[in-house]
């Protein structure tokens, strides 16, 4: 395997799980970056940028990066927050008036960011076609009741995240969530992150598809619970409606999807925009910070944990962010990010000051721990 790029003395075994990943795990393109204290430490690349093509990946090639842009995303309500523009305990409603019907007046910000609105299904799934109108998710999130009494338990909201999400944006705002990572995140960090990607910038995302695990790997991989795979079976239950909030689900590589902006699921970057803007959270990169270390700490503390009602594992959440814990291990206990549905990967550990980024176009059928991210975590670890 032909990787590209660098490691600093210290970090080979970052490059050495990242080649068997390859070897090993199935992987058709993909590349990982590290910081540590503000500093590039681990910048590899290698096999091909779209995983049905030949077109070798390159420096800067992006791809989607499906929930770990919650993460992205995350940030920008957190923003808002440290300049007084959005209070974290108030009502959504007293933002957005008409989303208080049918017993949502309770639903506070933090619920968004937590997972405890109550709200991780629609009354009847959206098409792809309406999911391109930014109005069309939010109307029908507001148009229906909490499935249990919010803040009283948590579950992933895997799509209505989003839309949830930038409405407060657009409400405090006027602009879209999209727009604020472009101009007051990724621009001034100079991260190669986005959500709704231009059309100058089309050419960099590779295309992604799903990709089986290798013979070996799979026979190694320990089955899932006989509950988390009825969850996903069941028409009905709250797992299946979450993840069909969209039906049927758009084609990721539609140039129209990737152009749209859905906090919850399409953000493109590459590993590099996702390890640059997790360290821009925890500490300066090139003089920017994007939050203050009060923030982090609200962010990073423990607000739901225990059985998701929607994931039917025991997670853990903080305000928009994941926490370490047996569903998606980061580094450490205080590590918090994100993980996207198939194996992309960000996260920030503050305690080592260690920012991960890890992309792929090689989609597995893997929600919070894929073995590919996880082998190169435990990489670093080892490292730090």
């Amino acid at each position: 395997m032909d990787v590209n790029g660098t490691v600093a003395e210290g970090f080979e075994p970052v490059r050495d799980a990242f080649v068997r990943n390859f070897e090993q795990l199935g992987d058709r393109g993909a590349a990982v970056a590290v910081y540590r204290d503000g500093h590039k430490v681990v910048d590899l690349w290698a096999g091909t940028k779209d995983v049905d093509g030949t077109e070798p990946w390159q420096r800067g090639t992006a791809q989607i990066v499906r929930s770990a842009t919650k993460g992205v995303a995350a940030a920008v309500p957190l923003m808002l927050a440290e300049r007084g523009w959005l209070d974290l305990d108030a009502p959504v409603g007293e933002y957005w008036p008409e989303f208080k019907a049918h017993g949502k007046e309770r639903v506070l910000v933090r619920h968004v960011l937590n997972h405890r609105a109550g709200l991780p299904v629609l009354d009847h799934p959206i098409t792809p076609a309406e999911a391109l109108d930014p109005s069309k998710g939010p109307a029908a999130v507001a148009a229906r009741a909490p499935v249990w009494e919010p803040g009283t338990d948590h579950g992933y909201h895997a799509l209505t995240y989003g839309w949830l999400l930038d409405e407060l944006v657009r409400r405090v705002t006027g602009h879209g969530t999209g727009e604020w990572i472009a101009e007051r995140i990724a621009g001034p960090l100079g991260a190669d992150l986005w959500l709704g990607l231009p059309d100058a910038q089309a050419h960099r995302a590779g295309r992604v598809g799903p990709v089986d695990a290798p013979e070996a790997a799979a026979a190694l991989r320990m089955r899932p619970k006989r509950s988390v795979t009825e969850a996903y079976a069941d028409p009905g239950s709250l797992t299946n409606r979450a993840f069909g909030a969209i039906t049927p689900f758009p084609d990721q590589n539609d140039p129209a999807y990737r152009a749209s902006a859905l906090p919850a699921t399409n953000g493109i970057a590459t590993a590099d925009g996702l390890a640059r803007f997790y360290a821009a959270t925890i500490g300066e990169v090139d003089g920017v910070r994007l939050l203050s270390q009060d923030t982090v700490e609200r962010a990073r503390a423990e607000e739901s944990a225990g059985p998701d009602r929607v994931l039917v594992v025991n997670t853990r959440f903080g305000l928009g962010y994941m926490l370490h814990g047996s569903a998606s291990p980061f580094l450490g206990p205080g590590s918090f990010g994100h993980p996207g549905r198939g194996g992309s990967l960000g996260f920030a550990d503050p305690e080592s000051g260690i920012a991960f980024g890890y992309v792929t176009n090689g989609l597995r059928k893997t929600v919070t721990a894929d073995p590919r991210a996880q082998a190169l975590v435990r990489a670093v670890r080892a490292a730090v």
